[in-house]
């Protein structure tokens, strides 16, 4: 009997002319685009919440998140709804391109600052057709005090929503 390698599954998705990646454990759902409602003193990154089945969920753009420029919104964006550290929230994103399982050994380190992103919020990168995918670490999109702020703002508007 051989050992087989271990292999991670990951959703593909574009922001610009980037490919980002998370692990598909952690995607719950691919939504169509929808407007969130907007919730006063939240971070610039935080578009505002959606209904989630009975949860009101965060909406976080990951353009602004990241620092890239804004773009308008096409028929082509998608919410990510993930788990980020047992919390659920939704990543505005261009477009989610494939579900593929690569081999856990083709995931390498990032470098200490990739492309402008902190590489707190990277797990990894690969190498896909001749195209860097960045692998986001889901758990680290929000910080313990982000995550405090968010729930006390969701709490506070989930009633009228």
């Amino acid at each position: 009997m051989t050992a087989t390698a271990p292999s991670v599954r990951l959703v593909t998705f574009r922001l610009g002319g980037d490919l980002f990646a998370a692990p598909i454990e952690a995607v719950e759902r691919v939504l169509r685009y929808q407007t969130p409602r907007v919730v006063p003193n939240l971070p610039a990154w935080i578009g505002g919440v959606i209904e989630y089945g009975d949860r009101i969920v965060p909406v976080i753009d990951l353009r602004r998140r990241f620092e890239m420029q804004s773009a308008p919104i096409t028929t082509q964006m998608r919410l990510l709804v993930l788990s980020a550290a047992g919390e659920w929230a939704a990543v505005l994103v261009d477009a989610v391109i494939d579900v593929r399982t690569i081999q856990a050994a083709e995931l390498v380190a990032p470098p200490p600052l990739f492309r402008g992103l902190a590489a707190e919020y990277l797990r990894g990168v690969i190498k896909r057709d001749d195209q860097l995918v960045i692998v986001l670490d889901t758990d680290r999109l929000l910080t313990s005090s982000e995550r405090l702020v968010l729930a006390g703002a969701v709490d506070v508007n989930e009633h009228t929503v």
